[in-house]
């Protein structure tokens, strides 16, 4: 196994909002008490109407990432249409499913929207595929969930749900030794797939700690 496969460590999370979805994570990469990376890339856009966030081994996680989006986008060029989020959490289901000699060190949140609303479904490495509201991975996932817990509503909007993902990234940051150096984040809705600034995410932060 390559030093690469080794580097690990996450906080993720996906939030159910009432005009769309909210995804982040924080960029950490650990390899045991070593930090192996800064700008680790957990956050991936895998069409206009889904995201996927990653949480275990970067090897897998990069190869699940890029299996899906290039099974997306031939449904969609085969078909027309978007695939739907039942779908996609059906495939990548299967596909994890499918490898039981060795299963791929993982945890996944797909997160968007179609036809049928919005949704977010936690993948684990057995190919489990659970629909929520909210859904958090990773070594620091105890303590978004407190944050979760305490402050999430079924009628949030996507605005408030940024304001969320931060604050509850910030309280895993500080307490999980595996989770730090910045916050990745995007919105899905009506009109696509859009990365949140640094900038904005800065504004946030500044805000939250006012």
């Amino acid at each position: 196994m390559s030093e690469k496969d080794l580097k690990k460590g996450t906080t993720t999370l996906g939030l159910v909002c009432k005009d769309g979805i909210v995804m982040a994570t924080e960029m950490r990469a650990t390899m045991g008490n070593l930090i192996g990376h800064k700008t680790t890339q957990k956050l991936f856009r895998i069409s206009d109407n889904m995201g996927l966030t990653v949480a275990g081994l970067v090897g897998d996680a990069q190869m699940l990432a890029r299996w899906l989006s290039a099974e997306v986008k031939l449904y969609e060029l085969k078909t027309g249409r978007q695939m739907s989020l039942k779908a996609a959490s059906t495939l990548m289901a299967n596909i994890m499913n499918g490898r039981r000699y060795m299963p791929f060190w993982v945890q996944l949140l797909l997160g968007g929207i179609d036809s049928d609303g919005s949704h977010v479904y936690s993948l684990d490495a057995a190919g489990g595929s659970i629909p929520d509201k909210f859904q958090t991975t990773g070594s620091g996932s105890p303590f978004v969930y407190g944050v979760l817990e305490d402050r999430f509503k079924e009628d949030l909007t996507v605005e408030q749900g940024k304001v969320l993902g931060v604050r509850a990234l910030i309280a895993a940051m500080k307490r999980d030794s595996a989770s730090g150096d910045g916050i990745s984040m995007c919105v899905i809705n009506s009109k696509g797939y859009h990365a949140v600034s640094p900038e904005e995410l800065k504004k946030i932060e500044t805000k939250l700690e006012a």
